[in-house]
């Protein structure tokens, strides 16, 4: 069966910050997610589609629903790490990664999966059903609307993506396999709004508008009437633009291990953080990563300064202190002012 067809990640006009935020996570799923804040029709579900169907097909342990990889052995599920150290191999699968979608009337036990605690008793052992995140894993989790999730699943997915593992426990007996997962939220402000708590555990966090230049908005038109008429034509297209990136995504992948960062731009995030009155060191810390990634993606081994701005522009706005009912702003002319002191 013919696959459906997926708006190449290239064609998207504009919302250049949030396919940074996207790419970025990609490169380095220890950022923390991203949380893209938006009105209606500015790309958003599209553009989460699209990055997954630029990636390159991944390998998994063959019939593991956890999607494990064969050649991470600490990272392995219970079966799966029962298998290891058994057979110290596995036959693999090659898959693409996907978008798991979480909906907002998800219970707990949707997400987080359920143990048969009558099958534990009868027969010694444990029977797991397993939940979203555990399709997740390795995959992109999708909450569309997050700001309407219920606070006490919005805190389980975070701790799951902050600690990579998903562990379920009732009446003694837990189960706990691999959640690592790229967490992608969206939410329009209109419907209401996000706790700052949580805010400020997503790493990365975007606002996106529509495009206000004309000839911009002529473009979107025309692309994706284009699309809508012949969508393969459409993506052959952009076939070229669309492997480029892709090697791109994974060079920097394999650079990122090795991109040093130097006491004094180490220096210079803690500065900022400071001056801009942020809480706790979690911004300081993502911003760090952040720009390490960015060198990663743009092909340095050493981070600069530059680096560091434009991981400012995307960790910093939603962490910044608010009063109930005002909104925290970021002074974007008083970090520019702190880092050109530092250049």
């Amino acid at each position: 069966m013919k696959r459906a067809a997926v708006y190449p990640f290239t064609a998207i006009v504009g919302q250049e910050d949030m396919k940074m935020s996207l790419i970025l996570n990609v490169i380095n799923p220890a950022l923390g997610g991203v949380l893209i804040n938006g009105e209606k029709g500015t790309a958003k579900s599209t553009a989460v589609r699209a990055l997954a169907e630029l990636l390159p097909a991944m390998e998994t342990v063959h019939g593991c629903k956890f999607h494990c990889d064969p050649v991470q052995p600490n990272l392995l599920c219970e079966d799966c790490s029962l298998k290891y150290s058994k057979e110290n191999i596995f036959a693999a699968d090659s898959v693409k990664m996907r978008v798991v979608e979480l909906p907002v009337s998800a219970t707990e036990d949707r997400v987080v999966g359920t143990l048969d605690i009558e099958h534990a008793i009868k027969h010694g052992e444990k029977k797991f059903e397993a939940g979203i995140l555990a399709q997740a894993n390795r995959n992109i989790l999708y909450v569309d609307e997050i700001n309407l999730l219920d606070d006490h699943v919005v805190d389980v997915l975070l701790d799951a993506a902050a600690m990579g593992i998903n562990t379920v426990e009732r009446e003694g007996v837990s189960y706990s396999h691999p959640a690592r997962f790229i967490l992608v939220g969206t939410m329009n402000p209109e419907e209401g709004d996000i706790r700052p708590q949580l805010l400020d555990r997503f790493g990365l966090s975007v606002v996106v508008t529509g495009e206000h230049d004309p000839q911009q908005r002529v473009e979107v038109i025309k692309r994706r009437l284009a699309y809508e008429q012949d969508a393969d034509s459409f993506i052959a297209r952009y076939q070229d633009e669309q492997n480029d990136l892709a090697v791109k995504i994974t060079q920097a992948s394999k650079l990122l291990p090795q991109v040093k960062i130097s006491d004094k731009l180490l220096e210079t995030v803690a500065e900022l953080a400071v001056e801009l009155g942020v809480d706790g060191h979690r911004a300081d810390i993502t911003v760090i990563k952040t720009a390490l990634t960015i060198a990663a993606f743009n092909g340095r081994n050493e981070v600069e300064l530059e680096d560091v701005k434009a991981a400012a522009k995307l960790v910093l706005p939603h962490r910044m202190r608010r009063r109930p009912f005002e909104e925290g702003q970021l002074d974007w002319e008083k970090v520019e002012s702190i880092l050109a002191e530092k250049a």
